[in-house]
């Protein structure tokens, strides 16, 4: 049975609580699920933490229910810290890029989350669970890991973000967890950023001086 309405909402998605531990996440715009299924049901089989799908249709994906809050709401609480939760989405991307590739990878080519952020982390007792498979796609390591320098860094210098002075903490106890990689493809992560069209004006508005903040 399906709940009238959402215990979630995203940018573009509504999630609804189902029985039997499962949930169901309907994206509004009609968003075709099957390949972030594809990828989502070849990671859990390879043992990284991602929701575990049931069914994919259409717009709608039916997964495991994870317990635990995100890691965002963690930090605001102040139940964890700043550099270990760095050091979890550095752990996260490890793991995620050591998973071999589904077939029509190119040379070099790993499975690439694009939107690793701590509001899609969230903190099972078992562990952290990496959620929001969307923009999931083959490619560079190294653009997945500028990708969540670049978010952290559009955070860290907007003036009237609350969390700007932790998001700046994070995103250089991030990089250096992971020896800089985000460097070399900062310029690519910001050009796929500017074409998201989630991003608000001022978030696009930020974006140079956030890439500035990873390159300078």
């Amino acid at each position: 049975m399906t709940a009238s309405t959402p215990f979630a909402s995203g940018r573009d998605a509504d999630v609804y609580a189902l029985d039997g531990g499962r949930v169901l996440r309907r994206y509004r715009d009609g968003t075709d699920v099957t390949e972030e299924a594809r990828f989502m049901s070849h990671l859990h089989a390879a043992g990284f933490p991602v929701p575990r799908v049931h069914r994919a249709d259409g717009a709608d994906l039916v997964m495991q229910r994870v317990p635990g809050p995100t890691m965002l709401q963690a930090l605001v609480s102040g139940t964890i810290e700043v550099v270990p939760a760095a050091d979890i989405l550095a752990g996260l991307h490890r793991r995620l890029h050591a998973v071999a590739p589904l077939p029509g990878a190119h040379g070099g080519e790993r499975i690439l989350h694009m939107d690793v952020h701590p509001d899609n982390v969230l903190l099972d007792p078992d562990g952290a669970v990496l959620v929001d498979w969307r923009n999931v796609r083959h490619g560079p390591p190294g653009l997945d890991v500028a990708m969540t320098a670049l978010i952290l860094a559009q955070v860290a210098v907007d003036p009237d973000q609350p969390m700007a002075a932790a998001a700046d903490e994070m995103q250089r106890a991030y990089r250096y967890a992971l020896c800089d990689h985000a460097a070399p493809l900062v310029a690519d992560a910001v050009a796929i950023r500017r074409a998201n069209p989630t991003q608000t004006p001022t978030e696009l508005a930020l974006l140079d001086q956030a890439a500035a903040l990873l390159t300078s």
